[in-house]
């Protein structure tokens, strides 16, 4: 069974912005986060993960993470969830 990808929108200004995001979740590579990819353009960050968008969110706040976090739906059409720092 495959992990789910979980879709946030994050506002991030500069690549210091990305780099601080991505650092955060692959601080979780090896405890449920499989992959992450970040859209600097788009302003999107995809996480292959095995832990809830809440678990996600919730160990980015506990890092530090101030950027202002929107979910969208996962590709298997789960509710969204709106969270800010």
């Amino acid at each position: 069974m495959s992990s789910p990808t979980h879709v946030f929108n994050v506002e991030m200004t500069c690549e210091g912005c990305s780099g601080a995001v991505e650092r955060v979740l692959n601080r979780l590579k090896g405890q449920g986060v499989n992959e992450v990819t970040i859209s600097l353009p788009e302003q999107r960050v995809l996480v292959n993960s095995s832990l809830s968008a809440d678990q996600l969110l919730e160990q980015a706040q506990r890092r530090k993470a101030s950027h202002k976090v929107d979910r969208q739906p996962s590709q298997d059409g789960r509710d969204a969830l709106d969270a800010s720092r």
